[in-house]
């Protein structure tokens, strides 16, 4: 199993950081491998819908977004995990993810994903719903913890003392890995679901 993680908070050692270490002790206690991306201490521009990505399979901006797409085909489920800004997510990993998203041409079926937001108080849930939206146009499951996948904390260190906080990231770590498990055992005996032909439609036809 193997897991990769986005931390879409500029600062190395912050609370968003310590909330995915919790999740990070879980996962190598499970025998699952991580692999952690920061991103938001990066140079990333947003999507201008050129769709060139439909011809070439990446994106027309060859940066980070590129070299994380393999990783997520590699990878058996995806934490993203963010800051909370304005009651939103930091703007660099929403320009990253419509990117990333967008652009891959790989089937992301049944890959788990699971979100984190992390806030001095309020915007968690928010955050939460914002980036679950990611997963749950892409046919990923989403794993759930005790509690909104949130931890609280203003200045770096703060997070040590939401013990709450702390043991949802635990939780969530333990229910994702089992949930990616099921999803593997399952695949062997059934394989993946079936797929319709896609209808694509708009409001005017």
């Amino acid at each position: 199993m193997k897991v990769l993680i986005l931390n879409g908070s500029p600062h190395a050692a912050g609370n968003t950081a310590a909330a995915l270490d919790e999740m990070v002790k879980v996962f190598a206690e499970e025998g699952v491998e991580t692999e952690v991306v920061r991103l938001g201490n990066r140079d990333i521009r947003g999507c201008i819908a050129c769709n060139t990505c439909g011809a070439r399979g990446k994106c027309v901006f060859n940066d980070i977004v590129n070299e994380i797409a393999p990783k997520l085909e590699a990878a058996d489920g995806l934490v993203v995990a963010s800051p909370v800004y304005y009651a939103s997510a930091n703007a660099t990993l929403i320009a990253c993810l419509d990117r990333l998203f967008y652009s891959i041409h790989f089937d992301t079926t049944m890959k788990v994903g699971a979100s984190v937001a992390v806030a001095r108080r309020g915007g968690c849930s928010a955050t939460f719903d914002e980036l679950n939206k990611y997963f749950t146009i892409s046919g990923m499951p989403v794993a759930s913890s005790q509690y909104w996948n949130s931890v609280h904390g203003l200045s770096a260190g703060d997070a040590a003392q939401d013990a709450e906080g702390l043991q949802t990231m635990r939780t969530l770590a333990r229910n994702m890995t089992f949930l990616m498990r099921g999803i593997a055992l399952a695949k062997e005996t059934y394989g993946l679901p079936e797929k319709e032909a896609r209808q694509s439609t708009h409001f005017i036809r």
